[in-house]
């Protein structure tokens, strides 16, 4: 995944999370008349409808892949219902899946070699071959400005071996499969018939307006407004002869509500059927009310754990500079507390750790590592910390001094307005670190200004995001916190390592993780987990889901769950495989 997709990405998620102003939605009667196709969901026909929400929140301008606020699903790493990947990430055992690419192999080091579905076709009947993967990926190099611009780091060249077979060259100087892979998943493969003669009269593609997309999906766009988006199913869909079936819903519907609460208050009555948005306590939806709602889990966390929102520090300021400092802190936040307020209980309370405890990534995770060198809520360790490493004295004020002067605040911490969890994590913050001594306020601007200030290095703590779970993970967490290789100086715009730490044990472990699997990878994890653990250049606040999942049975019924895993709890990469499941619900 590219910096710029990353960021993109991430925010979706986050969006998913807060009240936001966008388009009001007239749920309902006037709901149902986007489909027009054979009648379609206007007919009436809602037990061949899905109602999709949490994703669209405000009116759709385009539907360019190559534009990040592209309208659902058709912005990158998104549902593939429109334009499709090379391969699916899957959450639950990090595997890729075939998509459009249906075998991938590296016959050495330095090469991956893709073997395209014979059969697949773009939506007007044209087949996708080499010629089209080779052409969208080199967009990168033509037009860098494409959210996937950054491909070329890590990958040498890309050539088309024959007419169904792409070769993609690695970097030798700095080979990284797992972020070439992580690639495959989320670059959509664009057609080049279409597309060729766009850019030559297009400067910057990102800008042209798409109202048609034509991909390689099974769901066309059929026709979109300010308050909802409708697609209908594509009949002809390549697809159906590879799975022996098409998806289930012959239509679907995203509508676009005005704010989380209107989107609950239509999932619960059953208008929504599945969605990806946070819902504070779902649970009292089924336990308290009986609703026919779901989650992966049917208790904490209820969500599968796919990202970990930090505490980012700025380790250039004063007296943040000092790492013992920055541990004692980490010592005096409650993270049950977060877990249990900010985070609604989707969260087991954060360890020390750049590695999710759960998942994918558990067999990288080493507990004894963390137990012997990370930190836990203890205000009686992180008073020791200052008073007996540091030698601070607390002031009348209840505010520690170092023996230097400098006061333990004042100091801000920062989230977007809006962002009501990671708001109330940053109030936990800074109520649990005063009476532990320091002087830590909070201040919630504007999301595009919190951007600018995280990215140029002015701020002093930000609740902020690394790299999720992917096919390049832990490395690529590990390489936003730790890395200081690439990243600007204060003043100018950095894509991670906001807080600009520097350790120059870092780089070359990085490097050797790239290449390492397996019990390798564990251990170099493990040397890297404790730098970041002896400095904390930043603090796990909470785990975060990739996507909030959770459904209504009311309607449609053959969801996957922990105990029924008949696919990811995810709407993006392989989350696209229950949709083939899914069957009327029986009334």
């Amino acid at each position: 995944m590219t910096e710029k997709s990353a960021s993109q990405t991430t925010r979706r998620q986050f969006l998913a999370g807060v009240s936001l102003a966008g388009a009001g939605a007239a749920f309902g009667g006037t709901l149902l008349t986007g489909c027009s196709s054979d009648g379609g969901a206007g007919g009436g026909k809602r037990s061949k409808t899905l109602f999709v929400a949490g994703f669209q929140w405000s009116p759709p301008t385009t539907f360019n892949p190559l534009n990040p606020n592209a309208g659902w699903p058709t912005a990158q790493d998104n549902m593939q219902l429109v334009f499709e990947t090379l391969f699916a990430f899957n959450l639950l055992n990090g595997k890729l899946e075939p998509q459009l690419g249906s075998k991938l192999t590296a016959p050495d080091d330095h090469t991956l070699q893709i073997a395209l579905q014979p059969k697949a076709t773009w939506q007007d009947g044209k087949p996708v071959t080499a010629d089209d993967v080779v052409y969208t990926l080199e967009l990168a190099k033509s037009h860098p400005e494409v959210p996937f611009g950054s491909f070329f780091e890590y990958a040498k060249s890309v050539t088309a071996t024959d007419p169904h077979t792409v070769t993609i060259e690695l970097d030798a100087k700095q080979p990284n499969p797992g972020m070439v892979k992580s690639s495959l998943t989320t670059i959509y493969i664009m057609p080049k018939h279409i597309w060729a003669p766009i850019e030559q009269k297009t400067k910057q593609l990102t800008e042209y307006t798409v109202t048609k997309p034509v991909g390689s999906g099974p769901y066309k766009l059929d026709k979109y407004s300010a308050s909802q988006l409708a697609y209908t199913r594509d009949e002809k869909y390549w697809g159906k002869a590879v799975r022996g079936k098409l998806p289930a819903p012959q239509y679907l519907v995203h509508p676009i509500f005005k704010d989380n609460s209107a989107g609950n208050l239509a999932f619960e009555r059953g208008e929504v059927d599945a969605m990806q948005q946070f819902t504070p306590e779902i649970w009292k939806m089924w336990q308290n009310k009986h609703e026919p709602v779901a989650t992966w889990y049917d208790k904490a966390p209820y969500q599968v754990p796919g990202s970990i929102p930090m505490l980012v520090i700025n380790t250039t300021k004063k007296g943040l500079d000092n790492p013992k400092v920055r541990r004692a802190l980490a010592f005096a936040i409650d993270y049950a507390r977060i877990a249990k307020t900010a985070m609604s209980q989707y969260s087991d309370p954060a360890k020390s750790s750049v590695i999710l405890p759960r998942g994918v990534e558990e067999e990288y995770f080493d507990a004894q590592n963390v137990a012997q060198h990370g930190w836990k809520y203890d205000p009686a360790q992180a008073r020791s910390i200052l008073e007996n490493e540091l030698g601070a004295k607390k002031g009348s004020d209840g505010v520690y001094k170092l023996p230097d002067g400098t006061r333990l605040g004042p100091w801000s911490a920062q989230t977007p307005t809006g962002w009501s969890d990671w708001q109330t994590a940053l109030q936990v913050v800074a109520e649990s670190t005063k009476e532990a001594g320091f002087d830590i306020s909070t201040k919630f601007p504007q999301q595009a200004q919190t951007t600018t200030a995280v990215q140029n290095g002015n701020f002093d703590l930000a609740c902020w995001y690394v790299a999720g779970v992917s096919a390049a993970s832990p490395w690529q967490r590990f390489r936003d916190v730790l890395d200081s290789r690439g990243v600007a100086k204060p003043g100018t715009s950095a894509f991670y390592n906001y807080g600009r730490f520097h350790d120059s044990r870092v780089a070359p472990l990085l490097d050797k993780a790239a290449t390492q699997t397996g019990a390798e990878a564990k251990q170099t994890y493990g040397e890297l987990d404790r730098i970041f653990m002896a400095n904390a250049p930043m603090i796990p606040l909470m785990y975060r889901p990739l996507d909030f999942y959770e459904f209504n049975t009311g309607t449609w019924s053959g969801f996957p769950t922990a105990k029924h895993p008949t696919g990811p709890p995810q709407f993006r990469g392989a989350g696209i495989d229950w949709l083939y499941d899914l069957k009327p619900t029986k009334k």
